[in-house]
């Protein structure tokens, strides 16, 4: 599976912003999960999305952050709102493939909320 992550840019805090991750390829995946990791920090998961659309997110982001899917252009979406300086970081997303085939990353975008 092959991912592209887009859509990072300098957001003000409180506003909002809309992350992208095409996917591709010729595997299924069963979620796929959108990761950030802020400068000196480890990469931590931000939302999943399985292929049921079942979600999940972490804590920091739940009531701010959405998780979507649009299985007719391949797209899973971060719909970040009421952003925080806290929020930045390289925005990564991840497949978690079945049948215990491991995991694929697409290249990170870089989303900076300024205060």
């Amino acid at each position: 599976v092959q991912l592209q992550a887009s859509g990072g840019d300098l957001v003000r805090a409180g506003g909002f912003w809309k992350l992208s991750c095409v996917v591709s390829g010729s595997f299924s995946y069963n979620s796929i999960g959108w990761y950030r990791q802020a400068p000196g920090k480890q990469r931590e998961l931000v939302a999943v999305i399985s292929v049921g659309d079942s979600t999940n997110y972490a804590d920091s982001v739940k009531g701010r952050f959405t998780i979507s899917r649009d299985k007719t252009k391949n797209t899973v979406y971060l719909q970040m709102n009421s952003l925080k300086p806290e929020d930045t970081g390289v925005y990564y997303c991840k497949a978690k493939l079945p049948r215990g085939r491991g995991e694929d990353w697409g290249q990170g975008t870089q989303v900076t909320v300024s205060s």
